[in-house]
């Protein structure tokens, strides 16, 4: 971690940058935000407190560990207002910076999950750091867990075919009685407007309380920001290869090595034709952040040797 003197401290402590001060969002007696300039996809109910947000590297990330993230999930099923978390690792930082319309998705969202390892220890760099990962694949199992205790529906949606069905029967053994609302995996190709439609349709018509998406980056985070509200389930996620992991199809790092937060490298040489070049192009966007950060240093640094 990069140092600087710090003018005020009697000790080096990490540098801060503009991006990196601790926000918090709108609560319910938050009387000083604004809400008519915002479309109706922007606005969310007042009952809603969200977490306090951690800015990294662009993308305000929830402060949140994995039980406190349940928690969030629970008050958000109970109040019947649709909304939907973020799953965010490296890769998809990389995506936001090319697809800017991610970061509107990313503002509206309840939570920004820190689905990377990269983006804690950047987050340690701030006076408020992120309390750990709160990975997609994880919080997937959790979740049926909170499902089955409190008889809450899940729909599986997304994924190779049979993939959602097995990651579902999965779950279900797992949790007997866990009910599923539905599964669907649409095919791999562009699908027609009645055939989207009437997928909606059956998902609306199934009336589940959590919505797993496995579309993959961007494209499901972009499908569930276009259809949360008309859809009306109270909460959807874009999960990734959680489905992969659970049937087995996809597998995960050893737990030691996920303890080492090496997971990335695991998947890596596990499919390297298909992952490798993925990985890569993360490296060599890691290494932009990171240089950006020290530019940021030294311009803080000379900014207050002028004051001084």
């Amino acid at each position: 971690m990069a140092m600087c003197n710090d003018p005020h401290r009697s000790s080096s402590v990490a540098c801060s940058f503009p991006d990196l001060q601790v926000s918090y969002g709108d609560t319910a007696g938050d009387t000083a935000h604004d809400d008519s300039s915002q479309d109706e996809g922007s606005r969310r109910p007042a009952r809603i407190a969200l977490p306090p947000q951690v800015p990294v590297w662009g993308t305000s990330f929830a402060r949140l560990n994995m039980e406190e993230t349940l928690r969030l999930a629970a008050q958000i099923i109970q109040l019947r207002e649709p909304e939907y978390f973020i799953t965010a690792n490296l890769n998809y930082l990389m995506l936001t910076r090319r697809y800017p319309r991610l970061h509107e998705i990313n503002e509206r969202a309840a939570a920004v999950l820190a689905d990377g390892f990269p983006i804690v220890v950047r987050s340690r760099m701030t006076p408020t750091p992120l309390p750990g990962r709160v990975t997609g694949a994880d919080l997937v199992v959790r979740l049926a867990a909170l499902a089955h205790h409190h008889a809450w529906r899940i729909y599986f949606l997304g994924g190779a075919p049979g993939v959602a069905d097995a990651a579902a029967r999965r779950l279900q053994r797992q949790y007997p009685g866990m009910q599923i609302a539905g599964r669907s995996a649409p095919p791999f190709r562009k699908i027609s407007s009645a055939e989207h439609a009437a997928m909606l349709d059956e998902i609306r018509r199934a009336e589940p309380d959590i919505l797993l998406v496995a579309f993959g980056q961007p494209k499901g985070e972009f499908w569930i920001y276009d259809h949360f509200r008309e859809l009306g389930v109270p909460l959807s996620i874009q999960i990734g290869a959680s489905f992969d992991f659970l049937v087995g199809t996809a597998k995960r790092a050893p737990l030691a090595m996920q303890r080492l937060n090496l997971e990335w490298l695991y998947r890596a040489l596990s499919e390297p034709r298909r992952l490798g070049p993925r990985y890569l192009r993360n490296a060599m966007h890691l290494g932009f952040l990171l240089a950006n950060d020290a530019l940021n240093c030294l311009r803080g640094r000379r900014q207050r040797s002028v004051t001084r």
